[in-house]
């Protein structure tokens, strides 16, 4: 008898959102990808998985926290992630998921807080990897003169995300759902 493993049932479904649709990409049950509609990396179909309308229960949990977020009321983010990638990915990713709300960090910065502090273009290349934009907030590091750089989703959503989250620290004391 050969054991065989069986690849995650994928489906993706596409919200509307201030920055445009986001696909999200659901593998049983777990968030696998948040793409933006002109992300410089648009995951292959078979990454995706099967259309569904952002109605279907699969998706209930990240498009009201994408949802709450846009709307100030969320500043963190409370769902389970699958983040597929190489381990040196993988701790960029985790480390991304500590920059609090409203706050940048330097490239050099997030190499330093992994271990790696000569590994700010790694860091930035990994970052740019990132499948699960905003929830994964890699829009949170810039350049170290403080410039905005690379972005999959693109420099002007980039600065529409932090400006969005520096108002809403801006506006006093969050009653936020975190």
């Amino acid at each position: 008898m050969i054991a065989t493993t069986m690849a995650p049932r994928r489906a993706h479904a596409v919200m509307d959102s201030p920055v445009g649709p986001l696909t999200l990409v659901m593998a049983d049950g777990v968030l696998t990808g948040l793409y933006m509609d002109v992300a410089e990396r648009m995951p292959r179909p078979e990454i995706c998985g099967d259309g569904a309308a952002e109605t279907d229960a699969r998706f209930a949990a990240p498009a009201s926290q994408l949802r709450d977020y846009f709307a100030g009321r969320r500043t963190e983010f409370d769902l389970q992630v699958g983040l597929e990638g190489t381990p040196f990915q993988r701790r960029v990713w985790a480390a991304l998921q500590e920059i609090p709300f409203g706050e940048t960090i330097s490239y050099g910065e997030l190499a330093h807080r992994i271990g790696q502090r000569t590994a700010a273009r790694a860091v930035g290349l990994a970052n740019g990897r990132n499948p699960i934009s905003i929830i994964v907030p890699c829009h949170r590091v810039i350049g170290a003169d403080g410039s905005l750089t690379g972005y999959g989703g693109g420099l002007a959503r980039k600065q529409h995300l932090l400006a969005f989250e520096r108002d809403v620290m801006a506006a006093g004391p969050l009653h936020s759902v975190s």
